[in-house]
């Protein structure tokens, strides 16, 4: 458990949000303690600690762009079972001065070397072009049949529905048509939503779970989607 002065990475419980995505992985995504996980955009290791006690075989890798997280969760966990890479990139929200661009990252490791990865509030603070690079190397890293359980703010009727109606948590800016929106046009990467048609064009999405963000009961905030390799 990391000190709260640390916990830089989303609003909610560090430790409920962490063991609610342990059972989204296991119920949505077939995480077996066996699986190989990626865990994109890993923060201060917020799934790695409840997929430290339950892989058995399994391996982890995760990583970000925050030094302070990864150093940390370097410290902590076992480097033979659980690997954390610290990656310089550029993005305005959160690595403002980054020394790569989010559009020529490789992620760094090779063809079909995962069973499940997870990106939670990662594509939600990516603009498309961006966002579609990192799911297309996401699919890259995962073995035929793996699974990505991603989180997004999804534009779909029943989302533009309570967006007019003023029901969401999060207002998005010309939404009606669009294939990405964003909550702050000064800074797009505060808060972005897709087109769920959008995403179904670029993923084999095989379940949407939408969320609480859109007013209406959920199984987590932001909406879940699972999608096939």
């Amino acid at each position: 458990m990391p000190p709260r002065r640390l916990q830089f990475v989303g609003a909610g419980d560090f430790l409920a949000t962490g063991d609610e995505f342990l059972g989204h992985l296991v119920d949505l995504a077939g995480l077996e303690p066996r699986s190989d996980v990626l865990d994109v955009g890993c923060g201060i290791g917020r799934i790695a600690r409840p997929l430290a006690g339950y892989l058995t075989t399994g391996r982890y890798a995760g990583f970000d762009v925050d030094p302070r997280g990864i150093a940390w969760c370097r410290e902590r966990y076992p480097a033979d079972r659980f690997r954390f890479d610290l990656v310089d990139l550029r993005n305005a929200r959160y690595n403002p001065d980054g020394r790569l661009s989010p559009l020529d990252f490789r992620f760094p490791y090779d063809d079909d070397a995962f069973d499940v990865a997870i990106m939670t509030s990662v594509v939600t603070h990516l603009q498309a072009a961006e966002c579609e690079h990192y799911l297309r190397e996401t699919m890259r890293v995962l073995r035929p049949g793996g699974r990505l359980l991603a989180t997004f703010f999804l534009l779909d009727d029943g989302s533009r529905a309570a967006l007019r109606a003023g029901r969401t948590t999060i207002p998005f800016h010309d939404f009606e048509e669009a294939e990405m929106a964003v909550s702050d046009p000064r800074l797009p990467e505060e808060a972005v939503a897709y087109d769920a048609r959008w995403v179904r064009e670029r993923l084999d999405v095989r379940r949407i779970e939408p969320g609480t963000w859109r007013g209406t009961d959920g199984r987590s905030y932001q909406d879940i989607v699972i999608a096939c390799a």
